[in-house]
C-alpha cells in the first residue's frame, strides 16, 4: 500500500505497530520506503511533509509516541507495541532500580529529575533549569538520547520561547516529558505483565513479518538499543 498523505501514514504505522523515522531502515524497517511519489520532505505541507508528520502525531493523537528509540534515531512506537518494547529495555526495572544498577549516567539522572518536577520541559528550557553549559552541551545531548533510548524519557510535542509579553518567538524546540507523563498507568501495567524473553520474541516474529531479510544481530540491537 502506497503512503501519499498523513492519513495513509498513521493507518500504516497503526498496522506496522513501530517504523524507524527516516528513510534509512537500518536494515528493520521503516515506513519511508512505501512513501508515494505525493510526499516529500521539507515543503511544510502537514497532509504531505512527512518532517511535519512527526509532530502531528504528538499533537492530534494520544496513540503514538515518537522519540530517539532506535539505533539512537528517530522512530515511531504505537500504544499497542509501547508495552512491549518497555518490558526488553527496561527488563522490569524502575529508574531508581537502573541508576543504582549503573545502567544509567549521572548526567541522564540530572534531566530526568527536571522532568519529574516539572511534567514537561523544551530542549532550551531543560539546558537552562538544569545549569548545563556550553561545555555540557554534547553529554547532555547524549544523556537525553540515552533516556529516550532506554524509554524513561520521550519527546512529547514543540514549543516556541515566549516574551514577557507573552509573545511566542523564535524557532519551535521539541518538548520531552517521562514516558509514564506521557502515556498513563495502562501502557506500564501491561508492560509489568511481560517477560524480556515474551517482548524479544513477539517483537521479533513482526520484524520478520515486516523484513523477512531482517538480520538477526539488527533485530537484537533494535530490541535493546
Amino acid at each position: 500500500m502506497s503512503i501519499d498523505s498523513y492519513g495513509d501514514f498513521t493507518l500504516a504505522l497503526l498496522e506496522a505497530g513501530f517504523s524507524l523515522g527516516g528513510p534509512n531502515g537500518e536494515g528493520i524497517f521503516t515506513l519511508c520506503s512505501r512513501f508515494g511519489e505525493s510526499v516529500r520532505w521539507h515543503t511544510e505541507d502537514p497532509e504531505t511533509d512527512p518532517w511535519e508528520w512527526r509532530m502531528r502525531v504528538l499533537d492530534e493523537r494520544n496513540d503514538i509516541a515518537y522519540a530517539k528509540v532506535f539505533f539512537n534515531k528517530s522512530g515511531f512506537i504505537t500504544e499497542q507495541w509501547y508495552p512491549y518494547f518497555l518490558a526488553a529495555r527496561r527488563r522490569g526495572k524502575s529508574f531508581t532500580e537502573a541508576y543504582e544498577d549503573g545502567e544509567i549516567s549521572h548526567f541522564a539522572k540530572r534531566i530526568y529529575t527536571l522532568l519529574l518536577d516539572n511534567e514537561s520541559l523544551s530542549f532550551p528550557a531543560l539546558k537552562q533549569l538544569g545549569g548545563f553549559s556550553k561545555e555540557d552541551a554534547s553529554r547532555f545531548e547524549k544523556s537525553l538520547v540515552e533516556l529516550q533510548m532506554k524509554m524513561f524519557v520521550t519527546m512529547c510535542g514543540r514549543q516556541r520561547k515566549r516574551s514577557r509579553y507573552g509573545e511566542e518567538y523564535g524557532w519551535n524546540a521539541t518538548v520531552f516529558c517521562t514516558a509514564e507523563n506521557f502515556f498513563g498507568t495502562d501502557v506500564f501495567e501491561r508492560a509489568a505483565g511481560i517477560t524480556p524473553q515474551e517482548a524479544q520474541k513477539v517483537i521479533t516474529a513482526q520484524i520478520n513479518k515486516l523484513n523477512p531479510q531482517a538480520e538477526g544481530k539488527k533485530i537484537r540491537k533494535s530490541l535493546f538499543g
